[in-house]
């Protein structure tokens, strides 16, 4: 009996430091076992992504841009016809942003549970970088490799890029907010092509949402387009 109790003992201290270690880690970083999962989802994002680049854009792409001079209005078409060929959960391209921590992974299409465990996703419903309107992109803060942990560090003036097969798009912080989850106003369109990024607030929390506005400053059209 006492061999079992001493068994047993070790096994609850056993069990219990291991939940103390995975909530330490996930109060100082994010939750070890999702982001696990995560990086496995992300990896894989990423190499369904180069594959996506070889090919984007398109020949019909290239051949609808070809008497196109002005870089807007090509990556307005350019941007149009590939939303129109992204579906749920594949990537569609990459956000770097160093305020963020250094932020840089892969964006796949869709804000669904399925889709935010790869990482950010973009709200299906809500334009794509180059269409001159509003585009959202949600991230978690805690989970799934934490891609948006550090929103809270953004300041007006910081960069976003997003760098999409089809061109590269930098934008400029203008604002943040911290919002109730119900105001999806948020990511209507203001007559300007603006970034909206959103994420849960505060940490370990879904009470509140912590919103970054930035408005796009320049686009590059990729090398395939010109």
């Amino acid at each position: 009996m006492r061999r079992a109790g001493r068994i047993l003992s070790i096994a609850l201290i056993t069990a219990g430091v291991v939940v103390l270690l995975d909530v330490g880690l996930t109060v100082a970083y994010r939750e070890p076992i999702s982001s696990f999962y995560g990086t496995l989802k992300q990896n894989a994002a990423e190499n369904d992504l180069e594959e996506i680049e070889t090919s984007e854009p398109v020949l019909a792409d290239l051949r609808e841009t070809k008497r196109v001079a002005d870089p807007r209005r090509r990556a307005r078409i350019l941007a149009r016809r590939f939303a129109a060929r992204a579906e749920s959960g594949e990537p569609i391209g990459r956000i770097e942003m160093p305020s963020m921590g250094d932020l840089e992974a892969v964006v796949v299409q869709g804000t669904d549970t399925g889709s935010l465990q790869k990482g950010p996703g973009h709200y299906p419903d809500t334009a794509f970088p180059g269409q001159g309107r509003t585009i959202g992109i949600a991230g978690h803060r805690t989970t799934y490799l934490a891609p948006f942990r550090h929103v809270d560090s953004v300041e007006a003036g910081d960069e976003v890029t997003l760098e999409m097969p089809y061109a590269t798009f930098t934008y400029e912080v203008e604002k943040t907010e911290i919002v109730d989850p119900g105001e999806v106003d948020v990511v209507d369109n203001v007559g300007y092509e603006r970034l909206v990024l959103s994420a849960c607030h505060p940490l370990y929390s879904a009470a509140e949402r912590y919103i970054v506005f930035a408005r796009l400053t320049d686009i590059v059209v990729s090398d395939r387009a010109d």
